[in-house]
Formats: structure tokens, sequence, C-alpha cells
């Protein structure tokens, strides 16, 4: 039956009209500094920059411009980054340090860095409502669980295999379990994993997005299948074609798009009617190598960086005027 399910939404989904890929265009490419590795990035909306993970560092950079506007050095192998504006921090995960860098907003000075409990701390969230950042740590198969004010360990969640992008709510955490096909759906209050959801079609899933008002989910998958997801019963509801090797996918809710980087050199665009029903996917070139990204939801515009003649290079598509 669950077949059939899928089968039925797959043909409403190729019914529905597609958004244009005149929609989406490139508009800079910002050049900046060699070469070296790199992994997710943010927008900080407050003071209008874009925080990139490369390697020993975090680069800053002004949103408008690219221009560089600070770094925050001392990582090793730096992965995600997350913000608590109302405490004034910053943090972010240091895989091969086991640890967490944790940063003024303002001035970009470290404070501290903090041990966690467990290997290769990769995606990281801060959760506002409860005041707790959590990192999800990709070769111990857990979760650290902090409190941002003190970074007073408060938990440590098993989770039964690799974590990777995450999401939430007021009262859950949403992460993707990349080599279970699976979403693992933890409870903040409890401290504790209330749920495990298959992701039907969906393999080896990474990055990932949330409509909280629709209650969807969105699993980039390593097989190019953009897997959505009931975050109330865990039902699978639609599925899509993106392009090959997505490590991130964003929701835009003010323009009911969603989209995945793909380092085989492409953006995908879908365009969300409700939320069971999504149109055909378009494609717009973006650079080989751009497979993570990041949005400002103010102005709808898309940062993906990539190495560009061994220069690294963040390419910004925004909606055309």
């Amino acid at each position: 039956m669950k077949n059939v399910i899928l089968k039925v939404l797959a043909m409403i989904m190729l019914a529905l009209p597609a958004a244009h890929a005149a929609d989406y265009s490139i508009q800079q490419r910002w050049t900046l500094d060699g070469a070296g590795r790199w992994d997710y990035l943010e927008v900080e909306p407050a003071h209008q920059r874009l925080f990139v993970t490369r390697g020993e560092r975090v680069q800053v950079l002004d949103l408008a411009t690219g221009k560089v506007a600070g770094e925050i050095p001392g990582l090793k192998r730096a992965h995600g980054v997350a913000f608590a504006p109302k405490l004034g921090l910053g943090f972010a995960s240091s895989g091969e340090g086991d640890s967490v860098v944790v940063f003024d907003l303002e001035s970009l000075k470290v404070k501290q860095e903090v041990k966690v409990s467990g290997r290769n701390p990769d995606a990281i969230l801060y959760h506002e409502a409860s005041g707790k950042l959590y990192t999800f740590n990709g070769k111990s198969t857990n979760v650290t669980v902090f409190d941002a004010a003190t970074m007073k360990q408060v938990a440590s969640i098993a989770v039964g295999g690799k974590p990777e992008f995450a999401v939430s709510d007021r009262s859950r955490i949403y992460v993707n379990i990349e080599d279970k096909n699976a979403i693992a759906v933890i409870d903040v209050g409890a401290n504790s994993v209330v749920a495990e959801w298959a992701l039907p079609g969906c393999e080896e899933p990474t990055g990932l997005a949330f409509d909280v008002a629709g209650k969807r989910l969105f699993s980039v998958c390593g097989n190019g299948v953009l897997a959505v997801t009931d975050a109330s019963s865990g039902k699978a509801v639609a599925r899509s074609s993106i392009g090959k090797g997505a490590d991130a996918t964003v929701y835009d809710p003010s323009r009911n798009q969603v989209f995945s980087s793909n380092g085989e050199g492409s953006l995908t665009v879908i365009r969300q009617f409700d939320a069971d029903h999504y149109a055909l996917p378009i494609s717009i070139p973006t650079m080989k190598g751009a497979r993570t990204m990041a949005v400002d939801h103010a102005s709808g515009r898309i940062y993906l960086p990539a190495l560009v003649d061994q220069h690294f290079t963040i390419t910004v598509v925004a909606p055309s005027t």
C-alpha cells in the first residue's frame, strides 16, 4: 500500500507546473583566498554576515559585498556554525578537535573551547526555546547537549547511527541518520530519542530543512532524491528528483521554495504548492563542487561555495527582479 501511495503522489507532482529557471539567476561570484576545505555556512541576519567554515577557521563575510569582515581561528576541521543572539554568542564545531569553539557574536573573539562527549562533532544546532546547544557527533553516533549559557554538558544522547544535519521546533529535534536512511526524533525536555522514521527511497540522507508551519521535513539523499516527511507522524508524503552530490537543503517559506545544492554543479529548485504537493524540479547551473549552501531569507539570496581555478569562490544566486 505504501508503494501505491508514493506512486500516486509522484503522479500528482508530475501533473503540476514547475517553477521557471528564470525565476533565479547567478548575480555575483566572490573570489576569496586560497583553496582548502570547507563545509557548512550560515547567514547571521543581525549583523548581515555570512559565516563559512574553512578548515582551521571560520571566515566571516559581509553579506552584501562578500568582503572579509573577520575570522574565528583555532579550529581543527570546522564543520558547522550556530548562533545564540540573545546570549551574544556563536558556536563552531571543531571536528578533529572533538570540541566546540565559543565566540563573541559582536567582536568575533574566541571566548573558550569546550570538549564534547563524542567524536567528530559535525552539525551543530542552538535551540532557543530551551537554551540548549546540540552537537551531532559523526564518529561516535551520539549527540552532546550543552546549556549554551554556561557550556556545561547536560546530556549525551545515543542515536544509533551517523547523525547528519538537524532542525528543530519548540519541543523536538529532527536529525538525519545517514547510515540508517532514517530521521531520529529527539524530545528536547526528556533528552532522549522518542522515534525513528524510515525514509523510503532515500539513501544516505545528509542535508535537512524544515517547513515549520506546514510540518514538513526535507531530506536530501545520496541517490539524487529529496524526501518529504510529515513531522507529526513520520509518514512519507512526497519525493522529488534532485541533482547528484547534494549535501544541503533549505526551505524558503516566504517564497514557498525548496532548494538542494548539488556537488555536480547545480542548484535544484522545487516549488511547494501546499504541504503535500510540489512542482517538477528545475535546475540552475552553479559550480562543480558547490554541495553546501546558506540562504538569506530576507532577500532570498543563496550562497554556494566551491573551488574555481584553485580559488575559494562563493556563487550568489538570487530571485530575478
